[in-house]
């Protein structure tokens, strides 16, 4: 299907909130609950039960969060649909997942959620103390040495432009080419958590958490900038650090030049 939705169709954009520590990720799989799938179950009440399809800006990983994940639903041109409905009927019956839509609205013509995108943009939690997490357990990744924030930015600034990734995609990773254009990389200390924001068009596979292992080992003094540099430069994923666990990391924000939550209702 290209941008558009098809004939007969009423397409709606949602903004998902989720705990993702339960899930697959967003994507179907043969084994295991995604939130796509709970979320298409969730949205026959509108239907009579038939059926409704998604597609989303980002498929978050098996454990990976999302704050601002935004997704179309293409439903039968004839349900009865408001913003309100779309929202609350939905989030009635995805109890009692940890799953719920903030905001709903009728699509633009031609505006698609995955190609209308023009960025993407996550954040990565570090909690950064001795003791274990007890209330962000499955928020964070706990590194109880103390990171040297200043040297993992100045390693992080050596990322930020058009570069070929290939050091940082995992292996599965199915893009056709490892070229993309990190608009930030930025890294921030907020009391013992350590926040790591980045923000492109589009990420590789584990590209997020492929730079943040990375970058913990500079955070560490294992590694020094420069290592970093030369990493990227290898193109080589075995010249990298780390994968960093899907605890840490939320997906916060998705932007559109035509964003439909912006529209009058």
């Amino acid at each position: 299907m290209g941008d558009a939705a098809p004939p007969g169709i009423s397409r709606w954009a949602i903004r998902i909130e989720f705990n993702g520590r339960d899930y697959v990720g967003w994507q179907r799989q043969k084994s295991g609950i995604a939130v796509q799938q709970l979320i298409e179950e969730a949205a026959l009440c509108l239907t009579a039960g038939r059926p409704v399809s998604s597609v989303t800006a980002g498929r978050t990983d098996s454990g990976v969060h999302a704050a601002g994940l935004v997704a179309h639903l293409d439903f039968p041109d004839d349900a009865p649909l408001s913003r309100k409905a779309v929202r609350d009927a939905i989030n009635y019956h995805l109890k009692p997942h940890p799953i719920c839509i903030l905001e709903a609205a009728p699509a633009p013509e031609g505006w698609n959620a995955r190609f209308s995108a023009t960025w993407r943009r996550y954040r990565y939690t570090i909690l950064n103390r001795y003791s274990r997490p007890a209330l962000q357990d499955g928020f964070v990744w706990h590194l109880r040495a103390p990171l040297d924030i200043a040297a993992m930015q100045q390693a992080a600034n050596y990322l930020i432009g058009s570069h070929d990734f290939s050091s940082f995609r995992a292996a599965a990773c199915q893009a056709r080419d490892a070229l993309r254009t990190l608009d930030e990389l930025s890294i921030s200390k907020e009391g013992d958590l350590v926040h790591i924001d980045t923000q492109a068009r589009s990420f590789l596979h584990h590209q997020v958490r492929n730079m943040v292992g990375t970058l913990a080992l500079v955070g560490h003094h294992q590694w020094t900038a420069e290592q970093v540099r030369d990493a990227l430069e290898a193109k080589n994923r075995s010249k990298a650090g780390p994968t960093a666990p899907a605890d840490g990391l939320c997906l916060m924000d998705v932007g559109y030049p035509d964003n439909p939550f912006h529209r009058p209702a």
